[in-house]
């Protein structure tokens, strides 16, 4: 594995985990504000500075699992990574006032947020 092919994947997984922030924020917001439509979304930077990190050791793990245990089964890998991930915040005390199917909805859309990525990197590295 090269480092530029590295690179590039993760800068795929780094783009696509950023749209992907945006994109969970607007749902939990959507289904948190649910029946009302009147709702707004906020990203702090810090979080997009975790993204980048979180795609560049995600990508890490894509290079061992292609370059050296197989590329079956990539789906379930990234499945578990999503699922392990989304159990770390279920631990943190969410807000009182945060309705359990925003927290359900938000988890589902950090694990297919994984399982993207986890596509993206087998195109990239496969």
């Amino acid at each position: 594995m090269t480092l530029g092919r590295l690179v590039l994947a993760w800068i795929v997984v780094a783009a696509w985990f950023g749209l992907a922030t945006f994109v969970i924020a607007y749902i939990v917001a959507a289904v948190t504000a649910f029946p009302q439509q009147n709702y707004s979304i906020a990203v702090p930077a810090s979080l997009l500075k975790w993204r980048v990190v979180e795609a560049g050791l995600l990508t890490l793990i894509a290079s061992l699992w292609f370059d050296s245990i197989g590329s079956g089964q990539w789906w379930l890998l990234f499945i578990l990574i999503g699922a392990l991930a989304t159990v770390a915040i279920w631990y943190v005390a969410p807000p009182a006032d945060t309705p359990r199917r925003a927290l359900i909805a938000g988890a589902v859309a950090d694990v297919t947020r994984y399982v993207i990525a986890g596509g993206l990197l087998a195109w990239r590295l496969s």
